[in-house]
């Protein structure tokens, strides 16, 4: 059985972690987590995906500790590469990725859930690195992308997790949402966001990806850049003449 669900409807694909009671992670979940997002980035029928996880106990739980406990330390160089791998798939996904964080997200799952371009998150999530407490390092370098330093020193530290609604002032989870909203939520923005120009939404993201550590003025040159490229496209020039027409956009992707 595999431990990642796809599934399309519409413009949307949701990628779900079915891998109960809390969706804790194998070396071949990572994989096949990577390898799904490498996909999803080649499909031209879909303009976003939701990541989830199955059940409403966690949304990930991180490493399965018992496949860790069973680990050499020479095969660690290439089990870390292949974790590499699976946040890089998801960060650089080529179209936005939601995360629809239905439960606790600790140490590699909340990662994962910080790889994604945009977070809803149920009432019950908590998000937490708790690798101190298992003898790891591992997950400040992408938190530190969305938590102060003192939150994110805190929590490894500790490793205690915050709450959703810390998460939530802090900046890290867009939007909090009941658990029996959560899906429908995820669904109808991710159904918005796939509604716009694909090679718009592609771009931008690419752009965004690019710009996001550079100064400010070095990154807007590379945005006009992409701007510039996707001036070309003929979606570009569809959507200008829709907002002059006032009406709906007909995209075809190029």
């Amino acid at each position: 059985m595999p431990d990642i669900v796809v599934e399309t409807v519409g413009k949307v694909v949701t990628v779900t972690i079915d891998r109960p009671p809390v969706n804790v992670l194998t070396l071949a979940t990572y994989e096949e987590i990577a390898d799904t997002f490498d996909a999803i980035g080649l499909r031209r029928d879909v303009n976003c995906a939701v990541f989830t996880g199955r059940g409403s106990k966690a949304f990930c739980a991180g490493l399965d500790l018992k496949e860790f406990l069973a680990a050499k330390l020479e095969d660690d160089p290439r089990r870390a590469a292949i974790v590499r791998r699976t946040f890089a798939s998801i960060r650089h996904c080529a179209i936005p990725v939601v995360a629809a964080v239905n439960g606790p997200a600790l140490g590699a799952g909340c990662v994962l859930a910080s790889v994604c371009d945009i977070r809803l998150a149920s009432d019950n999530a908590t998000f937490g690195l708790p690798e101190v407490n298992v003898g790891r390092c591992g997950g400040t370098a992408h938190m530190a992308r969305h938590l102060p330093q003192g939150v994110l020193r805190r929590m490894f530290f500790t490793g205690l997790p915050i709450t959703v609604l810390e998460a939530h002032r802090w900046g890290f989870v867009d939007e909090i949402v009941s658990g029996s909203e959560l899906a429908a939520k995820a669904m109808a923005l991710a159904e918005l966001i796939a509604s716009k120009a694909p090679l718009g939404l592609r771009m931008g993201k690419a752009a965004m990806n690019e710009t996001e550590c550079l100064p400010v003025e070095e990154g807007y040159a590379a945005e006009q850049r992409y701007s510039t490229k996707l001036m070309a496209t003929d979606d570009a020039r569809e959507a200008t003449r829709a907002v002059v027409e006032k009406r709906k956009p007909v995209f075809v992707g190029r």
